[in-house]
């Protein structure tokens, strides 16, 4: 698999917290009792787990690293041709904020078109990269249908009630990360390739390469996301969080930086259609836990979002603006 060699220990901003690791799930029979329980439990205690036996073939992985690598070594002249902007967001990037702070990475996104303002941009000359990120596009959309329905199912939803909602105009959308090493001199204890957050979406699946550097965070310590030449890192987002009325987790991650080397990987963040309301599933409520959040429009919640991206307009919305404050626990 392109991408891996020796993992290298990144240099982190807190010190390793080693008496604990996230979750590694084989998933080649997802249906199978004890994967849909692990993947319970790992959603419970971490929002974070990785899986093996996936199915998605290595050529298909091989050919994304091959193409990214690729596109970031071109001239920044030549990746500004396709800078995307908040009309449309499908293109390169280089400057984009996380909770309205500057992140060290450059990225292309690729996501639906609506043949008018949403238009996918595609670098010039470069033969087969569109053919490598439309077959990653591919499978992880067909990877997160499988993996929606066993969380589905583990949280006493309807069959097909959720996978219902990433219909032909789900707005899915892929990534491309590159982060580029740090500077001779920079401190790379103030500087973040992704500051912390947590998705907004439904869940995310990431390919990530052999250069460590994703952290997730789990009671209060910064826990790192091991590379698996075999795996791929699965996070829930804040709309399951929102399903199971808490029972899950969206946690929060960020990418470290380090002096040594490079480092790519490629989340696809499986999102919905915008027409979707989504609050807690009738199945995760009950008269001792009721209902902690109001519905929520995910075309509201994620424009807001990701107005975000491109400028500094004060907090960035979470799903605690929608918590209905007489609930249990509520902060």
């Amino acid at each position: 698999m392109a991408g891996f060699g020796n993992t290298q220990q990144t240099i982190g901003k807190t010190p390793r917290h080693e008496s604990g690791s996230v979750p590694v799930v084989d998933i080649a029979e997802l249906d199978g009792e004890p994967a849909l329980i692990a993947i319970d439990r790992a959603c419970r205690e971490w929002g974070f787990f990785q899986v093996t036996g996936h199915g998605i073939d290595d050529a298909i992985i091989d050919d994304l690293f091959a193409a990214a690598k690729a596109f970031f070594g071109r001239p920044i002249g030549e990746k500004r041709r396709i800078l995307r902007s908040a009309g449309n967001p499908w293109g390169f990037y280089d400057e984009e904020l996380t909770k309205n702070t500057r992140d060290w990475k450059q990225v292309f996104d690729y996501g639906p078109g609506d043949g008018d303002t949403l238009v996918p941009r595609w670098p010039d000359d470069m033969p087969g990269f569109r053919e490598a990120v439309l077959a990653w596009h591919a499978a992880c959309e067909s990877l997160a249908h499988r993996l929606l329905s066993a969380i589905a199912r583990n949280l006493g939803a309807p069959e097909g009630e959720l996978n219902a909602l990433f219909g032909d105009d789900h707005t899915s959308f892929m990534r491309l990360n590159y982060y580029p090493r740090l500077p001779p001199g920079a401190k790379d204890d103030s500087t973040f390739g992704v500051n912390e957050h947590s998705d907004a979406g439904a869940l995310t699946v990431l390919l990530q390469d052999d250069q460590a550097g994703l952290e997730v965070c789990r009671g209060g310590e910064w826990y790192l996301v091991e590379p698996r030449r075999d795996a791929l890192v699965i996070n829930l987002g804040d709309m399951a969080q929102v399903w199971s009325n808490d029972r899950y987790r969206a946690a929060l991650h960020r990418v470290v930086t380090n002096t040594d080397r490079d480092r790519y990987s490629s989340p696809y963040f499986f999102n919905p259609s915008y027409d979707t309301d989504y609050a807690p599933l009738p199945s995760c409520i009950s008269a001792s836990n009721p209902a902690r959040y109001r519905p929520i429009n995910w075309r509201e919640f994620r424009t807001r979002r990701a107005d975000g991206d491109y400028a500094d307009y004060g907090d960035e919305v979470q799903i605690t603006d929608y918590r209905i404050r007489n609930s249990r626990d509520a902060p």
